[in-house]
């Protein structure tokens, strides 16, 4: 068919959607090529998508010293020999039960072990790498030879921009990504993270699967659009696609039986059968229509994600286990241990499941309790300082429950002096647990005059948290958590910047998500909400209503005391 078919079973593959019309490719500019990526524009050309991944790839900097095709050609007899490459076990760091074939030949299906051994030959520092396979089955096809594959494979693992990611080659990074990917469907799939959390009993082992979605279950004619625009916009691309198959999944699959007893298996059943209900353009017109964070955000995150992973000394993957993923929330809320006035055990597990991923790995800690603390302000800022985050959970005279969970540290106040201070980041959120549940976003206080219903207070739009300032930027951006959301990281107008939360020896206010604003007064008796009917959400709370307990929770890291 062309130069660029050595390794593909052309009876598997549907040549109908094969285009023989002569294209070239000769944009560079990199708003064309993501254009012409997204479009499709080599998709069905099978000699100019192999010319486009040569070019891409080629473009990507690399390593001085990066393994090329005649360093494959030298070592391949040396590491091969004249066994059968079938025969011969895969490092660790691939998953051998899940290696691709992707309509290869029995040529190109020998050709991919043996070109991943000779990686882990020049390659000692990769640790778990399970998209490996699937990138280089996918490569083969576009490749004269073993050693173009295999030179193009070492390009993207041997990448040393480090603003663009590209495969992940180590478990912290692996698995701080599965964290990552948890956090993104949070935010935004949160009728999938529903379901989730209602049919699985460890979240993340779920979530855990998003790369295997993309390497190893989607077909060979999805992957490769996902790929085009992977080699053009980076690591972002896949999260987009993954949040995307999630979203199909909950949509096709809403209301119906789950078809086996494991919700990975269905996952991966609907993933590798998408044909029947979503095409490529339509999974990738999904994809980009999701309003996802920044590249930068997003790096921002795993940074934390990350940091977490290793301050619990989660570095490598075990051996006696499949691999330590999310605390499981029934382990994380021990039904013998917790006891609140305000919410029962499944209540807080419901709560657990909405938390960022990374402090799921610890354990609720009561901080405050109106019922043993009493009713002051003080004493409540006395308690909760010197923790990060915390929960906040509030029950009302006439039975409503609702709360909050908050990033920051209270004694952030401080910085504000005498003056009401708002600080706080964009994983703030509040939420209500009765009569209904229901969990808000973010969103900027914006009517911090909300206050002056209580007390008298001096010019509350102006005070805005110094975090703002560049001094207060610490100079390890993961030391922030939540960095992401973070106001600093937002062009937003200073009088409007850093407001999710903020508290004064008067009051305190939480702004919570979708026009949802909590107030509480000084003597933690009283309080009232602001709502704005954006998307037809219920009231947060009663208008105005009177506390009946209040309880402060932090995080208690159960690995490291």
């Amino acid at each position: 068919m062309d130069e660029y078919n050595r390794f593909v079973d052309w009876d598997k593959m549907d040549v109908t959607v094969q285009s023989q019309d002569a294209k070239e490719l000769t944009c560079t500019e990199f708003q064309e090529l993501k254009q012409l990526a997204r479009q499709g524009y080599w998709a069905k050309n099978h000699s100019l998508r192999a010319k486009a991944y040569h070019k891409l790839i080629s473009n990507i900097p690399c390593r001085t010293v990066t393994p090329d095709a005649n360093v494959y050609r030298d070592i391949v007899v040396k590491i091969i020999g004249k066994r059968n490459s079938s025969s011969l076990p895969l490092p660790e760091f691939v998953d051998n039960s899940l290696v691709p074939t992707y309509c290869l030949n029995a040529e190109g299906i020998g050709a991919v072990r043996k070109i991943i051994l000779c990686i882990a030959n020049q390659f000692p520092d990769i640790s778990f790498c399970p998209a490996l396979p699937s990138v280089i089955a996918l490569l083969l096809h576009y490749s004269k030879d073993e050693a173009e594959c295999f030179e193009q494979v070492c390009r993207i693992l041997a990448c040393n921009d480090p603003s663009k990611r590209l495969i992940d080659q180590t478990f912290l990074a692996f698995e701080s990504s599965c964290m990552t990917f948890g956090d993104l469907v949070n935010k935004y799939c949160q009728a999938a993270h529903k379901l989730m959390v209602a049919v699985s009993e460890d979240v993340l082992e779920v979530y855990s699967d998003w790369q295997r979605w993309l390497f190893g279950e989607l077909p060979m004619v999805y992957i490769a659009r996902v790929f085009d625009v992977f080699l053009v916009e980076g690591y972002k691309v896949l999260y987009r696609v993954a949040l995307a198959l999630l979203k199909f999944f909950h949509k096709v699959r809403a209301g119906q039986p789950m078809e086996s007893d494991s919700i990975q298996q269905d996952i991966r059943a609907f993933v590798r059968d998408i044909a029947k209900s979503v095409s490529p353009e339509r999974l990738l017109e999904k994809a980009f229509a999701i309003r996802l964070f920044s590249r930068k955000e997003i790096q921002l995150l795993q940074m934390a994600n990350e940091k977490a992973l290793q301050q619990k000394g989660i570095t490598v993957k075990q051996k006696s286990v499949a691999s330590p993923k999310r605390q499981n929330v029934h382990l994380a809320v021990h039904a013998e241990n917790f006891k609140s006035e305000i919410v029962s055990v499944k209540e807080m597990r419901d709560i657990w499941s909405w938390i960022p991923e990374r402090f799921a790995l610890c354990q609720p800690l009561l901080l405050f309790t109106t019922l043993e603390h009493g009713c002051s302000l003080s004493r409540f800022y006395s308690h909760s300082e010197g923790h990060e985050p915390t929960l906040l959970l509030i029950k009302t005279t006439t039975k409503e429950v609702c709360g909050a969970y908050l990033s920051t540290d209270w004694s952030e106040r401080r910085r504000g002096g005498n003056k009401l201070s708002f600080f706080g980041t964009g994983e703030c959120f509040v939420f209500r647990l009765q009569p209904e549940v229901e969990r808000y976003e973010w969103v900027i206080i914006k009517h911090p005059e909300l206050a002056t219903a209580g007390s008298e207070m001096e010019n509350h739009a102006s005070p805005v948290s110094s975090t703002l300032s560049s001094g207060s930027v610490p100079s390890d951006p993961s030391d922030r958590l939540s960095p992401f959301l973070s106001a600093r990281h937002f062009n937003l107008p200073s009088k409007t910047a850093s407001m999710f939360m903020a508290g004064s020896s008067e009051c305190i206010i939480i702004g919570g998500g979708d026009g949802q604003a909590l107030y509480l007064d000084a003597d933690l008796n009283h309080g009232r909400t602001s709502h704005c009917n954006t998307f037809n959400n219920q009231p947060l709370c009663s208008e105005s209503f009177q506390i009946s307990v209040l309880e402060v929770w932090g995080f208690r890291d159960t690995m490291n005391g």
